[in-house]
């Protein structure tokens, strides 16, 4: 886990549990994409990383760069952060209240990463969503690239488990197996 993750987490648990107090958790992801976009801006985050600049004025400067795009409880909520100097772990608490999101709908991400585009696509997300949803009882949100690197086969990722079905993967472990 990265020093981002452990320091964001509190503080994506709190925005959750408050977007879900609530009944605002896709205004919340909005809202926080909003945060997000302002603070990772290259002028901003010279800001955000300038030790002679005061916690008030980070916060200031965000909030009224959203100008009216955030409700006042996204606004305390970045005051909060402003003044615990972790803006800019704002991006890793965006992906933290994604998962958490996720996670209370019952809903997994899914990536399927082929050497070549899925033909039919449509079938094969509803085939997987299918089985998702029968194996672990979770509906799935999948989405589909093309990495040409990958020589053939795919690579499927759901949540943090990684398949490498890749005929480059498997010709790195041919590769590892002939040389022992």
């Amino acid at each position: 886990m990265s020093a981002d993750a452990t320091v964001a987490r509190p503080y994506a648990n709190a925005a959750f549990a408050q977007a879900q107090q609530e009944g605002a958790l896709i205004p919340w992801l909005a809202m926080l994409t909003t945060v997000v976009a302002i603070v990772t801006d290259a002028a901003v985050d010279g800001f955000i990383n300038n030790p002679l600049v005061g916690r008030g004025v980070l916060a200031d400067l965000v909030l009224d760069v959203a100008q009216e795009a955030l409700t006042p409880s996204v606004r305390n909520f970045v005051r909060v952060l402003a003044e615990n100097d972790r803006l800019a772990v704002v991006p890793e608490v965006l992906v933290l209240f994604t998962q958490l999101k996720a996670e209370s709908e019952k809903c997994v991400e899914v990536e399927i990463v082929s050497a070549f585009p899925v033909d039919d696509a449509q079938d094969q997300t509803l085939i997987l969503g299918r089985a998702l949803e029968r194996r672990f009882g979770l509906a799935a949100h999948i989405t589909f690239a093309v990495d040409p690197d990958l020589i053939g086969g795919a690579v499927v990722r759901i949540g943090d488990v990684v398949i490498d079905g890749s005929i480059r993967a498997g010709l790195a472990q041919m590769a590892t197996e002939l040389r022992h």
